[in-house]
């Protein structure tokens, strides 16, 4: 059941972003996040209602927190996704992988106070196999405002990282999902609002305003998939199928909107997605011993997908 939940926050999360692309030229993209947050509370207080889950939270600093990175990483991705094929814009936010396991290999390095790596090294290969797919993507496949956009979206995958570990926190300490996606809405909305006051929005009343709809459902559809994956705890197969999306994403991406991905850009894609299997496999297997100690884990999830 857990593989047909990842399965379809990818689907959810690509189709979204093929809304998000129809919009983009027609909306700031905070506005963007605004809609997104304002549709998906409603989305998700009917569904909390209909399942009795109460809103009300005895951890709001964590959720807090969770929505400050989240936010800031939807953002990052919301401009990739503007400006580059679906796809490699997919790819640059799976990343997330990657960054947690550069977050594991920094915090041993750390703990032991000796700079050393002993121990790390599968790890690290597959941090360095997946930063050299990202030099085949953001090489030949881009270029120009393009790079730029390649480099948000990447920065948009390591922030991302941070908010799926803390996603991971939030199931551990017994939040429902459905709870952690509203307040997730909120912080969306409330940035939405925040910028609209200050620089003003562009007008509902013109046709592009129509993708709004399905982008917040597609969203909180994907974001009820994706957290329920991670708080039931993903298998290693099921946290692969992230990846799933980047399939979706060309597909759309190539209907829609005559995307093209070089050979070469395709290699480094299927780089970073084999280094994100593999350090997914890793924190796995290193995780293991641990899970008769659940309350002892530590907040690494076993699987990481779009926060949007």
């Amino acid at each position: 059941m857990q593989a047909i939940w990842m399965l379809a926050a990818s689907f959810f999360f690509a189709a979204m972003s093929a809304c998000i692309k129809f919009a983009a030229p027609h909306f700031d993209l905070m506005e963007l996040v605004g809609y997104r947050g304002a549709i998906g509370i409603v989305f998700m207080a009917v569904l909390a209602r209909a399942r009795g889950v109460p809103l009300q939270t005895q951890v709001p600093t964590m959720h807090l927190w969770r929505n400050v990175i989240g936010v800031a990483a939807m953002v990052a991705w919301f401009y990739a996704i503007a400006n580059l094929p679906l796809a490699t814009a997919i790819t640059l936010e799976s990343m997330s992988s990657v960054w947690i396991a550069v977050f594991m290999v920094a915090g041993t390095v750390l703990m032991r106070r000796a700079g050393t790596l002993q121990g790390q090294g599968p790890l690290l290969t597959a941090v360095i196999v997946g930063f050299v797919g990202v030099i085949l993507v953001l090489g030949p496949t881009l270029g120009g405002d393009e790079l730029f956009a390649g480099l948000i979206g990447l920065s948009g995958g390591m922030m991302a990282a941070l908010a799926y570990m803390e996603i991971a926190a939030l199931g551990r300490v017994g939040e429902p999902d459905t709870r952690t996606v509203f307040y997730y809405s909120i912080g969306c909305l409330l940035a939405g609002l925040a910028w609209i006051a200050i620089f003003g929005g562009h007008t509902l009343l013109q046709p592009a305003a129509l993708w709004l709809i399905p982008m917040g459902v597609l969203g909180g559809m994907g974001q009820l998939c994706m957290t329920r994956a991670f708080t039931h705890g993903a298998t290693i197969v099921v946290a692969n199928l992230q990846y799933s999306g980047i399939i979706f994403g060309a597909i759309l991406g190539f209907v829609f909107f005559g995307d093209r991905i070089p050979t070469i850009g395709w290699l480094g894609i299927a780089l970073i997605a084999a280094s994100g299997m593999f350090a997914t496999a890793l924190r796995t297997r290193a995780a293991a011993p641990s899970q008769t100690h659940k309350e002892h884990a530590p907040c690494i999830p076993t699987s990481s997908r779009s926060i949007s």
